[in-house]
C-alpha cells in the first residue's frame, strides 16, 4: 500500500501560514510520509494580485498608524461572510482554477488548509478530494467557514464554541488541537521545563536568577513605524535592568540600520534570519511582538510572556485581546506604557511566575501530532465528517 499523498495549502501573508505548513511536513515526515506537497496558492494562481496585495498587506501596518486602516476595516466588514453569499461566491473563486489543474496534476488524497481558501473545498469536492482546514487563528473570520470542509483544527474551545453557536459547523467537524509550531519549539519547550524543574529542585529561585540581567526579545515587524521601536529600545536600556535580543527576520534594511544604531552597545544583540530563533525566545524573560496566531502560538509553547504594541486590527487585535483576558498577554497603547509593563515584570518575579502560569493552562501542546493523526485516520476510515 502506498503511502498517502497530501497537500498542503498556505499563502505568503507574514511567515505564520509558512510555519504552519513546515510544522505538518515535519511530523508527517517524522512518520515515513515524505509525498508531501506545499502550495503557495495565491502566488501559483495570481501572481501579479499576489505580489500587489502583499506589498498592501505590509504598507498597512505603516498607514494605520496614521489612521489609515484599509486592511482592518476589509477584516471586519467581511468577517461574517457566508460562503453562499456573493462575496463568499467571489473569495471562493480566488485561485479555484489553479487548484483543480494542480489537483488533476498532483492527484492528492487529501488538502490540508492553513490559509482561508474556501475555493480548496469546492475544488476538491468536484474531484473527490476531501479537505481539512487549520484554523491559523485564536478568533474566527467567516473566510475560514465551508459547509463541506470535511474537518477543522481550531486553537481553542470557545473558538469550537463560537462555531457552533454560529451554525458554521457540526461539534463532529470540528477539533480542538491548538496551532502547530515547528519541532524546535517543541524541544525547547521540554528542556525548558526540565531546567525549572531541576531549578526547583535545588533550591534556585526567581529572585537569585534575577541579580543579573534578564533578556527581553523583540521582533522587528512588532512595530508599524521604526521611530517607535527605537523610542522603546532607548527607554528600555535607560532602565538598566535588562539586556535586548532584537530580531529582524528577512528585513535586511532594519537590520542595518539597528546594527548602526546599536550594535556598539553590549547590551544589544541584533538578529537578522535566524533558524533557531526558538533558542533566543527561550533565553527571554518576556518577548515584544506582533499578535499573529502562530508567533502567540510559539511563544504559548515556552511559556514566555507576551507584550504587544498598538496591535493591528483585525485577526491580530482580536488574538491579542484573546491572550490579555486570558492573563498570557500585555496590551500597550504607548511607548511609556509599554516599557513601564515590561520593567514591572523584569522587577517582579511573581508577575512573570503568574503569567507563565497561565500560559501553561492555556497551552495545548501536541498540535501538529494530533492534527496529523485524525486527518489519517480520516484518510483510513475512507468517511468525510459534514453538517
Amino acid at each position: 500500500m502506498r503511502e498517502p499523498r497530501i497537500m498542503i495549502l498556505t499563502a505568503g501573508y507574514g511567515e505564520g501560514h509558512h510555519q504552519v505548513s513546515r510544522a505538518l511536513e515535519q511530523e508527517l515526515s517524522a512518520r515515513g510520509i515524505e509525498d508531501v506537497l506545499i502550495v503557495d496558492l495565491m502566488k501559483e494562481a495570481h501572481p501579479l494580485l499576489n505580489s500587489v496585495s502583499k506589498k498592501l498587506y505590509l504598507k498597512n501596518s505603516l498607514t494605520s498608524q496614521y489612521g489609515l486602516d484599509l486592511y482592518g476595516w476589509s477584516y471586519y466588514w467581511t468577517r461574517g461572510t457566508r460562503p453562499g453569499s456573493s462575496l463568499g461566491r467571489y473569495f471562493n473563486s480566488i485561485g479555484k482554477r489553479k487548484l483543480k489543474a494542480l489537483l488533476r496534476q498532483v492527484s492528492p488524497d487529501i488538502i490540508l488548509n492553513t490559509f482561508p481558501f474556501g475555493g480548496a473545498v469546492e475544488a476538491g469536492s468536484e474531484l473527490g478530494v476531501p479537505v481539512c482546514t487549520v484554523i491559523t487563528d485564536y478568533t474566527l473570520h467567516g473566510r475560514w467557514i465551508h459547509p463541506d470542509m470535511s474537518r477543522y483544527y481550531v486553537a481553542t474551545d470557545e473558538l469550537k464554541y463560537d462555531m457552533q453557536k454560529k451554525a458554521c459547523a457540526s461539534p463532529q467537524q470540528i477539533l480542538v488541537t491548538g496551532i502547530p509550531v515547528r519541532k524546535g519549539f517543541v524541544t525547547q519547550s521540554k528542556c525548558a521545563r526540565e531546567a525549572r524543574n531541576q531549578e526547583q529542585e535545588q533550591g534556585v529561585i526567581a529572585d537569585d536568577r534575577s541579580q543579573s540581567k534578564k533578556q527581553v526579545m523583540l521582533t522587528a515587524g512588532s512595530f508599524g513605524v521604526p521611530q517607535q521601536m527605537e523610542e522603546i529600545v532607548r527607554r528600555l536600556l535607560e532602565a538598566g535592568n535588562c539586556r535586548l535580543a532584537i530580531v529582524c527576520g528577512r528585513n535586511e534594511r532594519l537590520y542595518a540600520k539597528w546594527s548602526v544604531m546599536f550594535g556598539g552597545n553590549p547590551e544589544v544583540e541584533i538578529f537578522g534570519f535566524v533558524p533557531h530563533v526558538h533558542e533566543i525566545m527561550a533565553k527571554a524573560s518576556c518577548l515584544v511582538t506582533k499578535a499573529g496566531g502562530v508567533t502567540l502560538s510559539e511563544a504559548l509553547a515556552l511559556r514566555v510572556p507576551v507584550f504587544i504594541y498598538k496591535p493591528f486590527a483585525g485577526q491580530e487585535k482580536e488574538n491579542a485581546v484573546y491572550f490579555a483576558g486570558k492573563g498570557a498577554a500585555r496590551i500597550a497603547e504607548s511607548a511609556p506604557e509599554l516599557s513601564r509593563q515590561i520593567s514591572r515584570l523584569l522587577d517582579n518575579p511573581a508577575e512573570e511566575a503568574d503569567i507563565r502560569r497561565r500560559m501553561s493552562e492555556l497551552y495545548k501542546g501536541g498540535a501538529a501530532e494530533r492534527i496529523v493523526s485524525d486527518m489519517l485516520e480520516l484518510l483510513q476510515s475512507g468517511l468525510r465528517v459534514t453538517v
